[in-house]
């Protein structure tokens, strides 16, 4: 078998994509909120359903602008998550704010909403959850925490485009939900992210911080930063944005074939399927129990790469854990996080894995079993 990487990116046919970018070619406007730029940011507001949406060079300045655009109080304290990729600290950390780690739920790897109000301070000024997986945070049970008590609420949904939870949008809940199109997301421009509100005034203040705060020709209202979509990943949004239920739907056939051969297998957790979730099946997480099935992960996760095969530990370790923190965290405050950190592997996953390949991975998984 040729090697298999976790992920593919997306990508549509090379005539698609240069047919995009040929006006580029004709009016030179390469980035700076141009045409193509306008027209993803439209297409993106009707299909996340959402009021307002503004557009990044990334998920992660996505993320770090909204925090900002919040207002947060220096030093302030923001309820997190462990179970994350490392930008969703770093964005806290990075805007003057001190992470507070909640430990998550061992069935959807979200946060525990029933351990966040014994972290609440008078320091606490924010919350800032991670839908994983594709599973969704109960934002329901958050949302009444945060109103309860004052506080601000940021999503990250980097795993969550296109998503819906009772029929609504995911980008409809908090203050701000932050997208990633990363080229390894389910919805990809190369590079690039998003942030969805419903409040014009932080509308406002999200372009002025990826715009070096510029408001008009000869105004300059605020210190902003430079994190504008050129118009290049723009044009790679939008032929993607036009493929992107057949490639759901190819995912969700991947899915399908893996659970076929490992549901119900002792000593292996699949993700948890969420009632009223639409989901993009963006990743496909396992977790793995030595004690019961005879193997542990890393030997999982050796095996499948002396085979070609690339799986991944996501997420370990984890962001509390990282080194640039080193001593100043404590991992056993999250210890359902640190258990599920250490049996974790997502398997490959993308639109256009064979599923006879999918039945190759599940064979030499199983043949570890005790």
């Amino acid at each position: 078998m040729d090697k298999i990487l976790v992920t593919r990116s997306s990508i549509p046919p090379l005539e698609e994509y240069v047919e995009e970018i040929k006006p580029l070619w004709e009016s030179h406007w390469l980035t700076n909120m141009g045409e193509k730029h306008k027209a993803l940011q439209a297409e993106l507001k009707k299909y996340l359903e959402v009021p307002e949406i503004e557009l990044f060079t990334n998920g992660h300045m996505a993320l770090e602008m909204a925090l900002q655009a919040l207002e947060l109080p220096e030093g302030g304290e923001v309820i997190t998550t462990p179970f994350t990729f490392a930008s969703t600290t770093h964005a806290i950390v990075r805007n003057g704010l001190e992470p507070v780690f909640c430990d998550i739920d061992p069935e959807t790897f979200t946060m525990d909403p029933g351990k966040i109000e014994a972290l609440i301070t008078p320091k606490t000024c924010a919350i800032l959850p991670v839908h994983v997986y594709g599973n969704i945070c109960d934002v329901d049970a958050i949302g009444a925490i945060a109103k309860r008590h004052g506080l601000r609420v940021v999503y990250d949904a980097a795993h969550a485009f296109g998503e819906t939870y009772k029929g609504v949008g995911v980008g409809n809940f908090g203050d701000i939900s932050c997208f990633s199109f990363h080229a390894t997301k389910v919805f990809n421009t190369i590079e690039g992210g998003a942030a969805t509100y419903r409040d014009p005034e932080l509308g406002k203040r999200l372009y002025e911080l990826k715009n070096f705060g510029i408001r008009g020709p000869e105004s300059v209202v605020s210190v902003g930063a430079n994190a504008k979509m050129n118009e290049f990943c723009a044009a790679m949004g939008l032929c993607n944005l036009r493929h992107l239920e057949v490639e759901i739907k190819k995912r969700q056939a991947v899915v399908e074939r893996y659970r076929e051969h490992l549901e119900g297998i002792p000593g292996i957790q699949l993700n948890a399927v969420q009632a009223e979730v639409q989901y993009n099946y963006a990743y496909f997480p396992v977790l793995f129990d030595e004690r019961e099935f005879g193997a542990n992960r890393d030997q999982v996760m050796e095996r499948l790469a002396e085979n070609g095969i690339g799986a991944r530990k996501y997420f370990y370790p984890l962001t509390n854990a990282f080194g640039c923190f080193q001593g100043k965290y404590d991992m056993s405050d999250t210890p359902i996080a640190a258990e599920l950190a250490d049996k974790v592997l997502t398997l490959p996953l993308y639109a256009d894995l064979l599923l006879e390949t999918v039945d190759s991975i599940c064979d030499i998984i199983m043949e570890l079993k005790r």
